[in-house]
């Protein structure tokens, strides 16, 4: 676990020419190392991508179903972000467990410890954020906010990515702000950066309808990563997308569905395709530095106005165990930059390795404690208190169980 004190962010947001100029185009500067250019690895032909997008079409139905609230149970529309969290019980927790999910009037999580008493810390991410696979007062939020005798809101959605929780950040923050606001990075989420239609990547079920969601792309002549908003900002637009003329023409040039379809023609010649994104190298090293100008727009909001952020980078047991097993990692790069910039965070990789390191066996049975997918209740207690040092240095006034 590394942390670091509390950066100079009107320092850090002077360094911007440097930051760009690393972060600007890390894959743009492969031809001249003799590397084979991204777009130029794959090309997927037209009638490949539209054979593709068929088998991935929602009917006007399921659309219906969805907006009116019938079917999906998992998730409600939302014009920007794609989708928020709704109200729900899966029985999906630790020993087959129902978990109980409820959301307040700002869609956050319910909160539960404190809930009477100003919130100054608010966090975003993912469903690690979110904490699926525990009921409401399991979360690790939950756990902090116990622990430190004040509240601490959650605003995590499952299947989110790092750009997606950054706008909602920009939103919550202009309707219950918070000093400290804690952003949680988890290993798959560089991966939805890139990604405009979740059904690329989740494909059809019947919990989710994986919406159209708003994503970072590359501009083809200047090489930058480019802001792109949810294809389908309207119920209209939804609606249309069950015409595979529509869906073709969004999203011929999506990177991640070409990425894929790549992997699937690999696989039809005989080769090995990438277990899953992690492993995949291109896909990484777009997501990646996707993920490091939305950690540069973060850090220009949080100057802003006046917060204080600390970032947690969480992961599952399988990344965990590619790193205690071989020492490597697939977000060095990450890594790299929040030390090069002396941002705050808490790595929950080291942390988990430093716990397996005291007990025999292999790493998945130490793991085993903490994950059924997501983090269990004692996996939640596990990041909470990982956590908790860090957050309780950036608190000022310090929260009730350290004033002394």
């Amino acid at each position: 676990m590394i942390q670091f004190p509390r950066v100079d962010r009107r320092r850090f947001l002077a360094q911007t020419a440097s930051v760009a100029a690393m972060a600007a185009a890390p894959w743009v500067g492969q031809a001249a190392r003799g590397e084979e250019p991204d777009d130029a690895a794959f090309a997927p032909s037209a009638a490949e991508i539209r054979a593709h997008l068929a088998t991935l079409l929602p009917s006007r139905d399921d659309v219906a179903r969805w907006l009116s609230d019938q079917a999906y149970p998992f998730a409600k529309y939302d014009p920007e972000l794609g989708y928020l969290h709704k109200d729900r019980d899966f029985a999906e927790g630790q020993d087959g467990a129902i978990c109980r999910y409820r959301y307040d009037t700002l869609d956050a999580r319910q909160m539960l410890a404190y809930a009477d008493q100003p919130c100054r810390v608010n966090t975003y991410g993912d469903s690690f954020t979110s904490c699926e696979q525990v009921s409401d007062g399991e979360t690790w939020q939950e756990v902090l906010a116990r622990h430190l005798g004040e509240p601490v809101r959650n605003y995590g959605i499952g299947g989110y990515s790092v750009y997606q929780a950054y706008l909602r950040m920009l939103r919550e923050e202009r309707r219950a702000p918070a000093g400290t606001i804690v952003f949680n990075i988890y290993d798959d989420d560089h991966a939805r950066n890139v990604l405009g239609w979740q059904r690329f990547k989740f494909g059809v079920y019947n919990k989710h309808i994986s919406p159209t969601i708003p994503h970072m792309a590359l501009d083809a002549e200047s090489g930058e990563i480019v802001e792109r908003p949810n294809p389908c900002p309207t119920p209209v637009s939804v609606a249309d997308l069950c015409d595979l003329d529509r869906a073709v023409e969004l999203f011929r040039d999506d990177f991640y569905l070409r990425n894929r379809l790549d992997w699937i023609a690999r696989q039809a010649a005989g080769e090995t395709p990438p277990r899953t994104d992690y492993d995949d190298a291109r896909l990484m090293r777009r997501g990646i530095a996707a993920t490091t100008r939305i950690v540069d727009r973060v850090e220009r909001f949080a100057t802003e106005h006046d917060k204080r952020v600390l970032y947690v980078l969480s992961f599952g047991a399988y990344t965990i165990r590619q790193f205690i097993e071989t020492g490597a990692r697939f977000d060095q790069a990450l890594v790299d930059f929040l030390d090069e910039r002396r941002l705050p965070y808490v790595d929950l990789m080291r942390a988990h390795a430093a716990d397996a390191a005291r007990f025999d066996g292999p790493a998945d049975e130490a793991l085993a404690r903490y994950f059924i997918g997501h983090y269990n209740p004692l996996g939640n207690v596990f990041c909470a208190f990982a956590i908790k040092d860090a957050l309780v240095r950036m608190l000022d006034p310090k929260p009730p169980a350290y004033s002394g």
